[in-house]
């Protein structure tokens, strides 16, 4: 969904701390845990933001602000609505307060968090309920928290374009807002103005999960002045491979039933123009067209000005890892401040995975590089992996400096399908062949790793004698011989060897929901901060999946365009394979599965192709720490070795129909 600090911004921080400082310093004796006095101007203050302030007297209010843009057609600019909490007792005194803001689409259709919270509102329509917990936990120390609702959902005017220009302009125009560049009102038709640069400092922290998570990559990638830190927690980088990937169409490949799903009533009678000229213009071929040029994130890197905290699930199959992989190479091309969580689930927020150490490391985030504090945050290590369920390590940057892209070739095998993977490459002519199989996909394949199957081509090395450790984004190059015009790949690296992870497939996709309740903050009658606890939930397995990709043949000459294949022609294509974190311990075997369709992940081609793979020019680029040596090292005395088919098939985790987690997410 990649470090040295970004130079530009070590030296605004540098810079715009100065003057915050003042302010943050104004405030330290109020929410420091000390009280302690401001140091000198050039010296950030230390200690942490305190819960200090009267929760239940806070002030809550609704803004509606103006986009500038009139997505339904209707004559007159749309208003989003900004529901705000804020603290009493800082604008009573004339101090500025920093925001935290959540922009979603999902306030009233379907509910935030694992317990599907909704906005709520008392007879004159003030708000009472912010989901989740940052309203509680925040705002009595010191922040301000923003619920903004999208363009066409909720309160708000305008139609959802998933991903597009009204989502983003959605949650920046808040972002002008609060620092006095764009207009806000009080109601969603009146004219009396709302301001607020009396009572916020416009510095601005977005934090959100999935499509939240997915606006605010958007809106740090317009640049905007006063967004200081960005928190997405499986997020979105780029529509097109959410939909897409290299061409391949995944499950339900057309976004404007996504628009239709989080539209408000009154959106869904006015915007079905807009439906329509979103699915003309994403078309399910899988094309690049400028709209999925809109809905790309990635290239605009480079204007990012706030730092980012990336969290994503490794075996998240809704918004998939290499979203978070893509996004972290290219902010890490541009030096942009950074620091990464990489859990064992899938689409999970980390408030259900790592509650306690999640609450604690995100305030001293927001603490850091909202409030100004000196906390250390930016000095310690860059990333934090789940290596098993609730086991953390940490690595000073990422990928680790010795990270080198390795790359290791397949051989055939003393039976078709069941090869070798080594750093030899195959001798000229050496070939393998299977057919698709819809039927059938990565775990299927997988757990018939050591069987000639008919459905795959799979390569294995032999025992490793040392771990082996991913970190990144790995590549596969295959060259292959379709039978019909038309023709789709998947290339799976698997981990082969006992282990017990989390069940990411299961209901949960890796916690079990408990009746116990945590609290985290505080509450009013209509607010609780008592949230439901959680375990990991486990399952044992003879393989672990490490990552994935897929794409259509016919893309192989232009990414951007498919075309038939002519039957007997060979063609060269690369895929890309999602980010990750992975050990492969000592005993394991790596493996490396080609396939065609992967079963309830991605939709199978018109024909059903045989493909017969050159492994002479077949390779997988792979990201080794300790490169080649590590390998050569993992390996020593086993690279050649022939694995022996037994028949028996393995155990591993199967995962659901992918489906699209926009709406799943609302859980």
């Amino acid at each position: 969904m990649p470090i040295p600090v970004r130079r530009t911004r070590r030296a605004r921080l540098s810079c715009r701390t100065l003057v915050a400082a003042a302010t943050a310093a104004l405030m330290t004796a109020l929410v420091s845990p000390t009280g302690a006095q401001a140091k000198a101007p050039a010296s950030l203050p230390s200690g942490e933001s305190r819960p200090v302030h009267s929760y239940a007297d806070a002030i809550r209010e609704s803004v509606w602000v103006d986009t500038g843009l009139d997505g339904d057609g209707d004559g007159r600019t749309d208003r989003v609505a900004a529901d705000i909490i804020r603290p009493r007792e800082p604008a009573a005194a004339g101090r500025k307060i920093p925001v935290i803001m959540d922009a979603s689409p999902y306030y009233a259709c379907c509910g935030r968090g694992n317990e599907s919270q909704r906005k709520t509102y008392d007879a004159a329509g003030n708000p009472v309920q912010f989901p989740l917990f940052y309203d509680n936990y925040f705002v009595p120390r010191g922040y301000a928290f923003v619920a903004v609702d999208l363009a066409g959902t909720s309160r708000s005017d305008g139609c959802d374009d998933v991903g597009g220009r009204s989502d983003v302009q959605s949650a920046k125009a808040v972002v002008d807002w609060l620092n006095g560049r764009a207009r806000g009102y009080t109601s969603r038709t009146g004219s009396d103005r709302a301001r607020a640069t009396s009572w916020t400092t416009g510095k601005v922290g977005m934090i959100g999960k999935s499509w939240d998570g997915t606006i605010a990559n958007g809106v740090a990638a317009t640049g905007v002045e006063g967004l200081e830190t960005i928190v997405p927690i499986g997020a979105i980088s780029s529509w097109y491979d959410y939909f897409h990937s290299q061409g391949a169409p995944l499950y339900d490949a057309n976004p404007s039933w996504l628009s239709d799903y989080v539209n408000s009533p009154e959106a869904k009678a006015r915007c079905g123009a807009v439906q329509d000229r979103i699915t003309a213009a994403t078309p399910y071929s899988g094309d690049w067209t400028p709209a999925w040029s809109e809905r790309n994130h990635v290239p605009d890197a480079g204007k990012v000005k706030a730092s980012v905290f990336v969290v994503h699930g490794q075996q998240d199959l809704n918004v998939r890892a290499n979203h978070f992989g893509q996004w972290w190479d290219a902010l890490a091309a541009h030096g942009v401040e950074r620091k990464i969580w990489l859990s064992q689930t899938g689409h999970v927020d980390p408030f259900d995975f790592r509650r306690a150490d999640w609450v604690r490391t995100l305030h001293r985030w927001f603490d850091h590089h909202l409030l100004g504090y000196d906390n250390g945050i930016d000095r310690e290590p860059m990333a934090d992996i789940e290596r098993a369920p609730d086991r953390w390590t940490t690595d000073r940057v990422w990928p680790p400096r010795a990270t080198e892209p390795t790359t290791l070739r397949p051989g055939p095998g003393a039976v078709p399908g069941v090869g070798t993977l080594g750093r030899t490459p195959a001798a000229p002519g050496a070939t393998e062949t299977f057919t698709d199989d819809p039927s059938l996909g990565e775990t299927d394949w997988a757990a018939r790793i050591d069987a000639g199957t008919p459905a795959k081509a799979g390569f294995v090395t032999g025992p490793l004698v040392r771990d082996l450790r991913l970190s990144g984004s790995s590549k596969v190059t295959v060259t292959a011989t379709p039978t019909t015009t038309s023709a789709h790949l998947t290339a799976v690296l698997v981990d082969l060897g006992p282990d017990t992870i989390r069940d990411y497939a299961a209901a949960g996709e890796g916690i079990t929901t408990l009746t116990e309740r945590s609290c985290w903050g505080a509450s009013t009658g209509g607010d609780s901060a008592c949230f439901k606890e959680t375990k990991a939930r486990t399952a044992d397995v003879d393989f672990t999946i490490v990552s994935r990709g897929w794409a259509d043949l016919g893309t192989w000459a232009d990414p951007g365009k498919g075309r038939p294949l002519t039957p007997g022609r060979a063609y060269t294509m690369t895929l890309d394979l999602a980010a990750t974190d992975h050990v492969v311990p000592a005993g394991h075997r790596l493996a490396l599965i080609v396939g065609g369709t992967d079963k309830d992940l991605l939709d199978p081609p018109s024909t059903r192709p045989t493909l017969t793979l050159d492994l002479a020019r077949t390779a997988a680029r792979l990201p080794l720490v300790g490169g080649a040596d590590a390998f050569a090292r993992a390996t020593a005395g086993t690279e050649g070795a022939r694995p022996t088919p037994t028949g028996e098939a393995l155990t591993g985790v199967g995962h659901p129909r992918s489906g699209h987690p926009i709406p799943e997410d609302a859980r």
